[in-house]
């Protein structure tokens, strides 16, 4: 562990052009050997800020495992089937409804949808979280074409996660529709409940849309230390700290098994879940701008790194953390 001082070093003296660090936490058999917090830039909007262990910071797409770990409960209370048509009611009699909640999970549903965090004159992404797309993220995505038959074309998209977080509400309020309101207090219960509390994240805050939905293809705020205990979840094979089994059997290996490769990022897919090549039997959680929750089992660690990278710098950021992985 000699070198990971080093390492934090360069990572936080990184070239701006490169990114910015805002924390940086790595935990090894529970306990943290690394632990360290930046300087948020001053904007537009904001002067300068200085990150503690206290600062909230968004998760943008490591929201995705969140959601995983969401339908792993339900999976487990008995309450949906991924192997079924996924319960979407306005797919019925379509060849939509042929799609699976794996499928979802595994985006391969076959469903267009261009994610792009630029060009909002061809963005679905965009046009989802900030656009005019109706109150229901899911319902928006739902909508669009089918382009490939389902199961045979992997395609990352946000808006397939928001059609399982839609998928998840309905389950929650006992059916599709309904008072957002209503809705939004019933999965902020559940995701509390049922996830956040027995973990002890409880800096956790998660977003809503106008239908009440959970946006869990971006949207959960959290401390590093706080997302950490996330990541240390599925190092335990998604048993809690103290000893309850949270996530079925199996569950976490359902997430780290490879179903696609993603020639842009060059790591695997598996299901809402990434994993990297170079490191065998990781887990990790993605998100826009350099947001990563890393989890390697075998080797009894947790990494999170959260900031503002440029996605071109994205290789180089990952490299960083990997040099610090194989510290150990």
């Amino acid at each position: 562990m000699s070198a990971l001082p080093a390492l934090v070093d360069e990572l936080f003296a990184r070239p701006t052009d490169e990114g910015v660090t805002l924390a940086l936490l790595v935990q090894r058999q529970g306990e943290i050997v690394a632990e360290r917090y930046g300087i948020q830039p001053e904007n537009a909007f904001q002067p300068a800020v200085e990150i503690t262990a206290e600062s909230t910071l968004t998760s943008w797409s490591m929201a995705k495992s969140i959601t995983h770990a969401a339908v792993g409960i339900l999976v487990g209370d008995g309450a949906l089937d991924i192997e079924a048509p996924a319960p979407v009611p306005e797919w019925a009699g379509t060849p939509k409804g042929a799609i699976t909640t794996l499928q979802l999970l595994e985006m391969r549903s076959g469903l267009r949808f261009v994610e792009d965090y630029v060009d909002d004159e061809t963005s679905h992404c965009i046009e989802m979280l900030f656009g005019e797309s109706g109150p229901s993220h899911g319902a928006y995505a739902a909508a669009l074409p089918l382009d490939h038959e389902p199961g045979t074309h992997y395609s990352y998209s946000s808006g397939t996660t928001n059609i399982i977080t839609r998928i998840i509400g309905d389950i929650v309020t006992n059916g599709p529709g309904g008072d957002p309101q209503r809705r939004r207090a019933a999965m902020e219960q559940f995701l509390h409940d049922r996830l956040f509390g027995p973990i002890g994240m409880d800096s956790a805050i998660p977003k809503f849309d106008g239908a009440g939905d959970f946006v869990g293809s971006s949207y959960v705020f959290a401390t590093a230390l706080d997302f950490a205990k996330f990541g240390e979840l599925y190092r335990h094979d998604g048993v809690t700290a103290s000893g309850e089994r949270m996530l079925p059997q199996g569950w976490v290996d359902h997430a780290g098994t490879p179903r696609s490769h993603d020639d842009e990022n060059g790591c695997d897919y598996g299901r809402h879940w990434w994993i990297w090549p170079q490191v065998p039997g990781s887990l990790a959680c993605h998100g826009h701008e350099g947001q990563y929750i890393v989890v390697v089992p075998d080797r009894e660690l947790v990494v999170v790194h959260l900031g503002k990278t440029d996605a071109s710098a994205a290789p180089q950021l990952r490299a960083r953390l990997r040099q610090m992985i194989d510290v150990f």
